[in-house]
This record gives structure tokens, C-alpha cells and sequence, in this order.
């Protein structure tokens, strides 16, 4: 039975066993010559993908795509599997070597040879070449004891379970229900779908009741397990190489086997199986890529998240500007419009002619003397009304500002990790992934911690009172009073130049000045200085904030090329997928 299979896959299947018979010789090496094709690219595949064990599978399964059909035998030590499979060959001889302790500590794959011979392979691995026809078809792997080598299942799952055909579960007769066979039987199941049928072995040392419960109860835990008809053969190969041929159980196993893999069916259903490892494999890394695609939009959306963050950080600090520079140009009116007036009647012939008069012969203050008063006024309006008013707008700001990198480094440091660094297909992407977050992480929080980040040297190079080392090692927090220092530059640059032209107008007042064109000139000035708070106080502000915004953002550049490389890699491979499955599914399908 086809574990995972529906009933739909598995009539399919029955119908395609009446059928295969048909299939020339020709048509059979052109089917290995397209599923060698299709494993070279699965190769190439795993190879960029870079994961170790898919690629070193999909090479196995290359190398093994012209060997027979393949036997993998598994059970537990004493289970008795070596006598199995020599009875099953029915040869002379014990071709595995069978003893009261373990002695299969190596895999052994038993192939057809014209003379007997055996091959060492690797430390785990022996082949034997037997001169047996019914090897001329299948080739058996007999493995160690689930119970015990538990170091070489590695070896197992990796060289034979993703490229056996079908997998003999020999248990003992008398307890088939030991926790080291099905929790094989599971990682089988899970992983690669394999045709398996269950042998109970040494059937002659157990009651036939209780032989007949022992069935049942291994019939009912595959069930559990997800096989809708297991396949279940009660043997002793004790009684079959004492030629006891009827009391064996050996006639119902070879019959299974002479029906549905012999015959002339065993090379096809060779390549249908190693097209389902390979559709197997290709579900395997898809699962993972719909994994890595999640980890990708997410981290996308955390991207455009940022952005926006900023953007609208970048808002509310714009606002806050023209707030503070409307409330300076209110303030700036209310001090210079009362003096504009009064500068309109004091400069009256009656007004001026009448204080001089006094000045000279009452001691009262001059014309020059009233003037400068009346900018020593207009000056100390300006500095401590426009002061208080720079002082309040300017925390608003800093804190904007201050809230756009707190912000940021929150999210940065709550962003969503959906693929784990243990995950199977792609714990690499997931490990850069992870470096390039902690780097960005690690790279945020210096940035924030240095404030020369935050100072602005086409900014500050009006103000003599602000240089890079101002509140040194404050980071974001130094934003305050290098906002502080900036605004009271130019503002007080803008009302410095006002005043100082007034005083130049003022200068030169006596009896015989032009009252119209000071007074124009002065309005005039003022208007000036009006609209310079507009331009460059409003300007330079909201010209800074997005100075440090595009600062902030500049720290994702490496996460940024992270993004555009998955995006890239991510769509390449799902194309690659796409078109082996397609033919895969096509090449399976002409096989039908």
C-alpha cells in the first residue's frame, strides 16, 4: 500500500499493474534516460538552494537509477530479519550471517552478480553479489537493528530509505509492537511516503491464536498510522529452509511480490518510485519555500511599515513646524506692530518739532534718543517674547523627532521571525536572515546612541553656539538642544537683521528727515523679517527632519539588499519547482 495515498492513487496504481507488462525495453531506458535528466536539475536545484542532505539524496538517487528494484528490510535486533531474507532467496547458503547476539552492524545491500563476492563500500556499508535470478530484478538492503545502532540511521534514512521501492517491516512474531520499528515506520510515513508491507518473522515460536491477535493488532496500528489496507505475512524462515513450504507462510509473501513487482514490472515501477521521491523531495523544499515566502511578505510589510512610520513621523514634525513658526510670526507682530505705530506718530512734523523743542529746553529725550529707546523696546520684546515661544515649539519638535527613532527601534526590535534557524529545508537563509536582523538591530541602537547622527552641519553653520560635540554621546537626546541652538540662530539672526537696519534708518533722523520713506523702509524691513520666518526658520526645520528621517532609513540598506535578493531567489526557485513538478507529473502520468 501507497502510505498517504487516496483510494483514487491506489486504483490508479492496481490499473497501471495490469499494464506495465506491456512496456518494451526500449521505452524502459528512455524512461531512466528522463528520470536521470530530471535528477541532474533536481541536483542543480538543492545545490543552489544549498541544503546537504536533499542534494547528497537526489545524487544517491541518481546513482541507483539503473539498479533493480529495491528491498529495504528494517526491524529490530533478533526480530530475524538475516534468516528472512535468506529464506526469502532461497539459496543453499546463508548469504546474511545469522547468530544468537547482533551481528548486522553494517547495511548490507545484496545484489546480482555473475560470481559471489562482497564489496566494502564505506564503514557502514557492504555490498554482496550473489548469483541469484530473482536478484536480476530486486536488490534487498538489510539494515541494522532499530533498537541499537541508533548512529547509523542516518546512514540508512539518507542512502536507502529515499530511494527504496518498497520497505519490508519485519517484527517478531511474538511482540511486533516495540517503540524503535514504529517510530521508524513514522519518520517513513511523514517523510517519504513509501510502499511498505509488515512481516511478522518466527511465527513457529508463537500460539496461532495468539499469531492471529499479533496480526490484527499490527493491521489496526497501521491504520492509526495512515494505511487504509496494510499488507500483513505471518513467515518463519525456519520452517522455509526446512522445506516445510506450506507451514512457512512464505507462498502468500512470494506471491505478493511475483504479482505486483515481478513480472516485468519491477524497472517501471522502479522509475515511478524514484519520480515520486523526487515529486517528494520538490514537496519538501516547496513546503519550505511557502515558508521563506511568508518570511519574505512579512518582512516586507515590516519595511513598509518603517517607511510609513517615518513618513508620518516626518508629518506630525512638519506640522509641529509651521505651528511654531506661525505662533513666532504672531508674537513677532505683536511686539513689532505696537512700535510701528508709534514710530508712525512720534515721526509726526508737530510730534518731532515739539520734542525737539523739549529736549533742548526741558530736558526731555531727544529725537535720536527716543528712537534708539524705542528699538531698545522692540529688541527686548522680541528676544524674550519670540524666546519662550521658540523654547515651548521647539520640545514639540525634539520629541517628534525623538519618537521617530524610538519608534523605529521598537519595530525593529518586534519584528516577526517566521522561519526558525532548525528549519529542514532552509536554516541557512533563516541564520543570514537572523544576522542581517541583529546587525540592523545592533547598527539602529549605535545610531540612536551617537549624536553627531543628529547634527546637521549646512543646518548649524549660522550658529556660532552649536558644533558636533554638543551634548556629546547623547545620541537622540542631544535633538532638543540642537534644535534649541539652530532656531535661536536664525531667529534671532532674522530679528538681529531687522534691528540692525532699523538702527541705520534711525541714524541719520533730524529735523529734516523723510518720514515717508523711514516709515516705509521700516514696514518694509519688518514685513521682511515676516516672511523669512516663513522661508528660512520653516524651511531649514522641515529640511532637517527630513535629514535625520533619511538617516534613520539609510541603516536599512543591508536589510534592504536582503529583501531584493530573497524576492529574487524566492521567485527563481518556485519557477524551478514549478516546471520539475510539471514533469514530473507528466512523465509519471505517460507511465500510466
Amino acid at each position: 500500500m501507497w502510505i498517504g495515498r487516496s483510494s483514487n492513487c491506489r486504483k490508479r496504481d492496481n490499473d497501471y499493474l495490469r499494464q506495465v507488462t506491456k512496456i518494451t525495453p526500449a521505452r524502459i531506458q528512455e524512461v531512466r534516460e528522463q528520470v536521470s535528466e530530471l535528477t541532474r536539475h533536481f541536483i542543480k536545484l538543492t545545490d543552489r538552494i544549498g541544503h546537504e542532505e536533499l542534494h547528497r539524496t537526489a545524487s544517491d538517487l541518481l546513482q541507483h537509477v539503473n539498479d533493480p528494484f529495491l528491498f529495504v528490510i528494517v526491524g529490530e535486533v533478533k526480530a530475524g530479519k538475516s534468516s528472512f531474507i535468506n529464506a526469502l532467496l532461497e539459496t543453499d547458503k546463508d548469504i546474511c550471517k545469522v547468530a544468537p547476539s547482533p551481528m548486522t552492524d553494517t547495511i548490507q545491500q545484496i545484489t546480482y552478480g555473475p560470481r559471489e563476492s562482497e564489496v566494502i563500500v564505506n564503514t557502514y556499508l557492504k555490498k554482496i553479489y550473489q548469483p541469484v535470478d530473482i536478484l536480476k530484478e530486486i536488490s534487498i538492503v538489510d539494515t541494522p537493528g532499530t533498537n541499537t545502532i541508533i548512529e547509523h540511521h542516518q546512514e540508512i534514512t539518507e542512502r536507502f530509505v529515499p530511494a527504496a521501492d518498497l520497505i519490508v517491516f519485519v517484527f517478531e512474531a511474538k511482540n511486533p509492537y516495540r517503540e524503535s520499528s514504529w517510530q521508524f515506520f513514522d519518520y517513513i510515513n511523514a517523510e517519504w511516503w513509501k510502499k511498505v508491507v509488515f512481516v511478522l518473522q518466527q511465527k513457529d515460536l508463537i500460539d496461532p491464536e495468539d499469531l492471529q491477535i499479533n496480526e490484527r493488532g499490527v493491521e489496526d496500528q497501521a491504520r492509526k498510522k495512515g494505511i487504509d489496507q496494510p499488507r500483513v505475512f505471518s513467515v518463519s524462515a525456519k520452517d522455509e529452509q526446512a522445506c516445510k513450504k506450506a507451514e512457512s507462510g512464505f507462498l502468500p509473501l512470494r506471491e505478493y511480490i511475483n504479482e505486483n513487482i515481478l513480472k516485468g514490472k519491477a524497472p517501471i515501477l522502479k522509475q515511478k518510485n524514484n519520480l515520486s521521491t523526487l515529486s517528494n523531495m520538490a514537496g519538501k523544499i516547496q513546503k519550505g519555500l511557502e515558508i521563506r515566502r511568508e518570511q519574505y511578505n512579512a518582512d516586507v510589510r515590516f519595511r513598509d511599515d518603517i517607511r510609513e512610520t517615518l513618513d508620518n513621523q516626518e508629518d506630525k514634525s512638519s506640522r509641529q513646524v509651521d505651528f511654531l513658526v506661525e505662533n513666532l510670526i504672531a508674537e513677532y507682530d505683536n511686539v513689532t506692530r505696537p512700535r510701528l505705530e508709534e514710530l508712525r506718530v512720534g515721526l509726526g512734523f508737530f510730534s518731532m518739532i515739539s520734542r525737539s523743542f523739549q529736549s533742548t529746553f526741558g530736558g526731555k529725550k531727544s529725537p535720536k534718543e527716543w528712537l534708539q529707546e524705542l528699538l531698545a523696546v522692540m529688541e527686548n520684546g522680541l528676544n524674550t517674547r519670540l524666546k519662550n515661544k521658540l523654547n515651548d515649539g521647539v520640545i514639540d519638535i525634539a520629541d517628534s523627532i525623538q519618537q521617530m527613532g524610538k519608534l523605529v527601534d521598537l519595530k525593529i526590535r518586534n519584528s516577526k521571525t517566521i522561519l526558525r534557524d532548525d528549519h529542514e529545508i532552509f536554516s541557512n537563509i533563516a541564520e543570514r536572515r537572523a544576522n542581517v536582523l541583529k546587525e540592523l538591530h545592533q547598527s539602529f541602537s549605535n545610531f540612536l546612541n551617537d549624536s553627531n547622527n543628529f547634527y546637521d552641519q549646512d543646518l548649524a553653520k549660522s550658529s556660532e553656539s552649536i558644533s558636533p560635540n554638543l551634548a556629546a554621546a547623547g545620541g537622540i537626546t542631544a535633538v532638543g538642544v540642537i534644535l534649541a541652538a539652530i532656531t535661536n540662530g536664525m531667529v534671532f539672526d532674522i530679528t538681529g537683521g531687522v534691528l540692525t537696519t532699523a538702527g541705520l534708518l534711525f541714524a541719520g533722523v533730524t529735523l529734516g528727515f523723510k518720514r515717508r520713506k523711514i516709515l516705509k523702509e521700516f514696514g518694509e524691513e519688518i514685513d521682511r523679517g515676516r516672511e523669512q520666518f516663513n522661508t528660512e526658520v520653516s524651511g531649514s526645520l522641515k529640511s532637517y527632519i527630513n535629514t535625520i528621517k533619511h538617516r534613520i532609513d539609510k541603516n536599512f540598506d543591508q536589510f534592504d539588499s536582503h529583501l531584493e535578493k530573497e524576492g529574487r531567489d524566492i521567485q527563481e526557485f518556485s519557477n524551478q519547482l514549478s516546471s520539475l513538478n510539471n514533469q514530473i507529473e507528466q512523465l509519471d502520468q505517460s507511465l500510466t
